[in-house]
């Protein structure tokens, strides 16, 4: 799993590139969906919604725990020590 992370690290751009390529890939997939059936309006006229949605919601996880990190949960190796 640790040569795993690091592969990933070490390649950010074809890393990035793929999983680009993907949920582009899956944004154009959902148009072949039939959303006659869709429950909601945005289901029904926005393609891809849900994977935008997921997408957006990963972000602001991210963008919300580093601010909780650095707001306090993180400190110094020696923190104890003192």
């Amino acid at each position: 799993m640790i040569r795993f992370i690091d592969y990933l690290t070490e390649n950010k751009v074809p890393v990035r590139v793929v999983l680009s390529v993907l949920g582009v890939a899956i944004v154009i997939w959902s148009l072949t969906v039939d959303t006659s059936h869709a429950h909601t309006w945005v289901e029904k006229h926005i393609p891809g919604f849900w994977s935008i949605f997921a997408f957006l919601s990963a972000v602001v996880l991210i963008v919300v725990a580093r601010w909780y990190a650095s707001a306090g949960i993180e400190r110094e190796d020696d923190y104890y020590d003192n």
